[in-house]
């Protein structure tokens, strides 16, 4: 069974940085697109980055595209969100998501996604 734990959010300010991570157990991932997503209070939850594990193709959200960065360790079977220039609007919960996919669409969409973490909490303060 896939197992996604997430770690290292926190609270930080407007400006500053942050990384995530998320370590997945329970199989081999090649083949599975890896997935952040995150959700504020009284929102619904978005797309924030995604990364094939076998290739390495990425994926961005606009709003955070050349401030965030998603990557893996393959021999650590994590995945990492790096997150620079952080806002207030950046705060929220993240989540890790994996999913196998054989098909290249759908990288942006929660409804892809079969695994999910508990999520870790990014607080921004302005």
């Amino acid at each position: 069974q896939v197992q996604l734990v997430e770690s290292g959010g926190g609270l930080v300010q407007a400006g500053g940085s942050l990384s995530l991570s998320c370590a997945a157990s329970g199989r081999t991932f090649s083949g599975y697109v890896m997935g952040w997503f995150r959700q504020a209070p009284e929102k619904e939850r978005e797309f924030v980055a995604a990364l094939r594990w076998s290739g390495g193709r990425t994926y961005y959200a606009d709003s955070v595209r050349g401030r965030f960065t998603i990557s893996r360790d393959n021999a650590k079977n994590t995945v990492y969100l790096q997150m620079n220039s952080l806002k207030a609007e950046d705060t929220a919960v993240y989540y890790c998501a994996a999913a196998l996919l054989t098909f290249f669409g759908g990288e942006m969409s929660d409804k892809t996604y079969t695994y999910w973490g508990q999520g870790t909490q990014v607080t921004v303060s302005s």
